[in-house]
């Protein structure tokens, strides 16, 4: 009896230890997975052949990365919302084109997409600390243009990408007019439980249970249930409910705890919705759902009334 409990103590901590190593030796590329297998890091497809209308724009972060974006337009002289879109954890841009394209013709915007570090044509390696400085100087960027309406930036992210937007809008809350978050994880480290199973009993937020004595070996845990009471911003969360990769309960999580401090959060269900593709599975009560809150919370500014006044009478 006892050499079986023993056995089984060993096996256990086998799992763990074994459990820790795989953590530590691979855990970006279990968070970060910039090609597809079968493709190669290279745009797949540019907007050009969407024929859209674009600018290739290079960056520099704070800590030199050299990073590269769309700047897709409208039409040239567009002042409507401009969105500062950040993508899930897989693939590039590129593969995000075709929605990005309806986006802008179904809420008449502009549509910044920037490439994290070591993704598509950026330099370097992703990591939290470096993709949140990549989007900062996407944010910078944006803010110093001045062929748009600065004051009509809005951040969408889906999944990583709404862990990514949620930290820079908690930390830029006067260049960002609004937040749109999009099947998004309350944590990596809630996460990594769901991804490996057995490690749920030793690694997870501050809200799930166990001891959570592995939290200190993910370099990258993205806690956005940690920032989203802080944005100050108004809030849209997207929920597809067949979400087959992150459960709807973690989209759930955010909107209760930003909702408890935040009085401007709206959230909105989409029944057939899984991680990729709520955007096509809600058709065009998803669009309307995001038109609604555009036009609700960042509305075009309304000419200067005084000036009208003042031209009707020099035309008497």
């Amino acid at each position: 009896m006892v050499s079986y409990v023993n056995a089984l103590l060993y096996g256990v901590g086998g799992i763990v230890v074994a459990g820790m190593a795989l953590l530590v030796a691979f855990q970006e590329k279990l968070v970060y997975v910039p090609v597809l297998p079968g493709l190669t890091k290279s745009y797949s497809i540019t907007p050009a052949r969407l024929r859209l209308i674009y600018e290739d724009v290079w960056l520099r972060s704070s800590d030199g990365v050299r990073l590269h974006a769309w700047f897709i337009k409208l039409f040239p002289e567009c002042r409507g919302p401009t969105i500062l879109f950040f993508q899930e954890n897989a693939g590039n841009i590129a593969h995000r084109l075709e929605m990005v394209r309806i986006m802008i013709q179904r809420l008449q915007c502009n549509v910044f997409m920037l490439s994290y570090r070591g993704y598509g044509a950026s330099d370097g390696y992703p990591s939290q600390h470096g993709i949140t400085k990549d989007a900062q100087a996407a944010l910078d960027h944006l803010s110093q243009r001045t062929d748009i309406d600065t004051s009509r930036i809005v951040v969408f992210g889906r999944s990583l990408g709404g862990a990514v937007g949620a930290l820079l809008v908690k930390n830029n809350s006067d260049k960002v007019a609004g937040l749109i978050l999009e099947n998004t994880f309350t944590s990596i480290l809630d996460m990594a439980g769901i991804l490996l199973p057995f490690l749920k009993w030793f690694i997870g937020s501050t809200y799930s249970k166990g001891p959570k004595i592995l939290n200190f070996l993910i370099r990258s845990p993205w806690s956005t249930i940690d920032v989203i009471n802080q944005v100050k911003q108004p809030i849209l969360f997207l929920s597809g409910l067949q979400d087959e990769m992150v459960p709807p309960s973690h989209m759930e999580m955010l909107y209760a705890k930003a909702a408890a401090h935040n009085k401007e959060c709206i959230f909105v269900e989409f029944p057939t919705g899984m991680h990729m593709d709520t955007w096509l599975a809600g058709g065009d009560h998803y669009w309307r759902t995001i038109q609604q809150f555009l036009e609700k919370y960042v509305p075009e500014e309304k000419e200067n009334e005084s000036y009208h006044t003042e031209q009707d009478m020099q035309g008497r």
